[in-house]
This record gives C-alpha cells, sequence and structure tokens, in this order.
C-alpha cells in the first residue's frame, strides 16, 4: 500500500497540469482551422461585417487588402432584389480580389427569400448570409432582421428553406434574442446547425439593447461550448482592439471575431488585431502619407463604383475615423464632409499631407 503523503502529491501534480491546461492561452493550444462549408477560413478568421452604407466593395477591397479573411457585403432586401429595385441589385456586385465574399440578405417572406436566393446565386458569391439580426425599426417592423428573433420557428424554417434551395454554404448573423428575458441562443443555434446552417455570427446584444450597453459574449461561448455545435461560432459586438479579439478568442473560445465599427474609416484594424496575436504586441499605426494615400483610393474606388454624387457622400462617414488624433482638424474635416465636389475633398487630402504630413499617430 502506498503511503498517503505520495497520493496526496499525485492528486496535487494532477491539479497542476490540469491547471496549467485550463489557463493556457487557446493561442498556444492546438486550433482547428475553421471551415464554413467548404471553405477554408484559417485559424481565427477575421471577418468584416455587413454594415448599410459602409461595407461596399471600395471599402470591402481595402479591408482585405490589410487582412480580412471574409467580407460581406452590406445587407440587401430581399424584396428589393425581387423588385429589381437598383441600390438592392448594384449591391450584388462583387470580385474577385474579395473573395471568400458573402452577400448578406434579409426579409421574412419565404417566396421573396427563396427567389432573392437565385439571384444572389448567379452573382457567384461564396457563401450566402441571412441577417436575422439587424435592429433598425424599419427592418423590424416587417418581421426581418433582428424582428424574426420573435418567431424562432419562422427563423429555423427560414433557413431550412434556403439550405436546401442552394448549393452555396448558408450562413445566420443574429443577435443574443429579441430582449434580455427571451434569449435563447444556445437553442436556437443548434437548431439552425440541424437545418444546414454551416456557421452563425452573433452579435452580443438583443434587440431592445440596439447597440447601447456592453456586448455580452458569455451566451456567445454557452453556444460554442454547446457539445452538440460543430459550425464555427464567430463572435461580434465591441471588438474594438486588438486586446480584445484576443479575448475573444482566448478566454471565450471562439471561432473568429466579425468586426463591424472598429473597421469604419480604419481598415487597419485587421492588420494590428492579426499582428497583435501573432507577436503579443502593437505594430506601428498607418502614417499619414498612408492614411491620405487610403482616403484618395476610397472616394476614387466609390466615385467609380456609385458616380460623383453617392460616391462623395457615402464616403463621408470615414473621414473622422481616417484622421482621428490630429489636433485642430476641425476645418479640413469640415471640408471633406461638407463638399459636394470630389476635387474640393481631394484638394484637402493634399492640403492634410502638407500642413499635417510630420504628425505622429499613436494608439
Amino acid at each position: 500500500m502506498l503511503p498517503e503523503s505520495y497520493n496526496t502529491n499525485i492528486l496535487i501534480i494532477f491539479a497542476l497540469y490540469i491547471n496549467v491546461i485550463i489557463n493556457s492561452p487557446l493561442a498556444e493550444r492546438s486550433r482547428s482551422v475553421a471551415k464554413i462549408g467548404n471553405i477554408d477560413v484559417g485559424e481565427f478568421p477575421l471577418l468584416l461585417a455587413p454594415m448599410e452604407d459602409v461595407s461596399d466593395p471600395p471599402f470591402r477591397a481595402l479591408c482585405k487588402e490589410q487582412g480580412a479573411d471574409v467580407v460581406y457585403t452590406e445587407f440587401i432586401s430581399s424584396e428589393g432584389l425581387i423588385r429589381d429595385a437598383a441600390k438592392s441589385v448594384m449591391k450584388l456586385d462583387i470580385y474577385e480580389k474579395e473573395r471568400p465574399v458573402g452577400i448578406q440578405i434579409f426579409g421574412a417572406n419565404l417566396d421573396s427569400m427563396l427567389k432573392s436566393v437565385e439571384i444572389v446565386e448567379a452573382s457567384g458569391p461564396n457563401i450566402i448570409d441571412i441577417n436575422f439580426g439587424c435592429p433598425v425599426k424599419k427592418v423590424v417592423s416587417k418581421g426581418a432582421g433582428a424582428g424574426i428573433l420573435k418567431d424562432i420557428d419562422l427563423m429555423v424554417s427560414l433557413t431550412k428553406a434556403m439550405v436546401e434551395h442552394t448549393k452555396l454554404p448558408v450562413t445566420v448573423k443574429t443577435r443574443l434574442g429579441w430582449d434580455h428575458d427571451s434569449i435563447k441562443i444556445v437553442e436556437v443555434a443548434e437548431r439552425l446547425q440541424d437545418v444546414g446552417c454551416k456557421a452563425i455570427a452573433i452579435h452580443g446584444r438583443t434587440r431592445a439593447q440596439m447597440y447601447k450597453g456592453d456586448a455580452d459574449w458569455k451566451p456567445i461561448a454557452e453556444v460554442k461550448n454547446n457539445p452538440r455545435m460543430h459550425i464555427p461560432v464567430f463572435g461580434n459586438g465591441d471588438v474594438n482592439t486588438p486586446e480584445r479579439a484576443v479575448e475573444m478568442r482566448d478566454k471565450y473560445g471562439l471561432d473568429g471575431a466579425m468586426i463591424g465599427r472598429a473597421s469604419i474609416g480604419y481598415p487597419w484594424f485587421f492588420k494590428e488585431v492579426k499582428h497583435y496575436i501573432k507577436t503579443g504586441t502593437h505594430c506601428a499605426p498607418p502614417t499619414m502619407q498612408e492614411r491620405v494615400e487610403a482616403a484618395r483610393r476610397h472616394l476614387q474606388m466609390s466615385i467609380d463604383w456609385k458616380g460623383e454624387k453617392l460616391g462623395v457622400f457615402e464616403t463621408r462617414r470615414h473621414y473622422t475615423n481616417y484622421f482621428r488624433g490630429i489636433p485642430h482638424f476641425k476645418e479640413y474635416r469640415m471640408k471633406m464632409v461638407t463638399s459636394d465636389d470630389s476635387k474640393d475633398v481631394f484638394a484637402a487630402f493634399d492640403e492634410v499631407l502638407e500642413k499635417f504630413g510630420d504628425f505622429e499617430f499613436s494608439h
């Protein structure tokens, strides 16, 4: 019979070993490559979130260059597609350099959604994504977006029908629930998986919260930790620093991060997250020259794609972040966001480079 002290020592050693395994960063453990259907999107991929009037082809191109692994279009109305509405159809434009790319559609009418799947499929995306998360009133009031969170059975049946209607992988973006009292995201995610959904991105807020308060990633981790789940689970909401992205990976164990607001006017965010994941340090922020060059390209690509008027107007929201942190900048920012003539905006870029060319940015 072994001495009691021997057994005690074995238990202590075993406990220490388990503690090391549990608390070691996931980055240091073997991680599986995330796949959306048969599409390899890498270890802990970074996804550009679908954002209305933001994630258009020009901006997607910039984010892709800076390390985004998967990009999604702006969300597209199924009703707009089947009516051949110009704005909806234009959003179907995708380019080879941005693949893998997903086209996101929203709606609540089964016939309309199935017809829109056929239209979307003809555009040749890699992924079809269903928006079950948009909290905007005009979308929700029609039972679409986050509005469908009031009817989980419809959410599941709609997903099932769309999966069966296309050969492309179908993914879902949604929220935790309609409100705090109706959070059933573990059950919902499992049911979506069971009808053929190939990945799910979950925003860590309810519809009732809109974008207020802090995103709660714990319920998303519960989805990932459900032993029945085998599709990728991506986290969304408040991924606004490289440290937060690493926390989403290491503490919450999620398969990837979907990044939205942190990238607006700052496509370098993807590069910075990847650098931090690899080295544990921050890379140098983009220089003034790099920011001006990106802003110029962004505006020119937008004009080429949308025309002068829309190209100038819809690029304005990015300029604050392109040039954030520069003191006494209001005069130049106002020129950028008030002029309707692209020549004036390009001239403002030149002025900024001349006046602030030596400015050093910090994180």
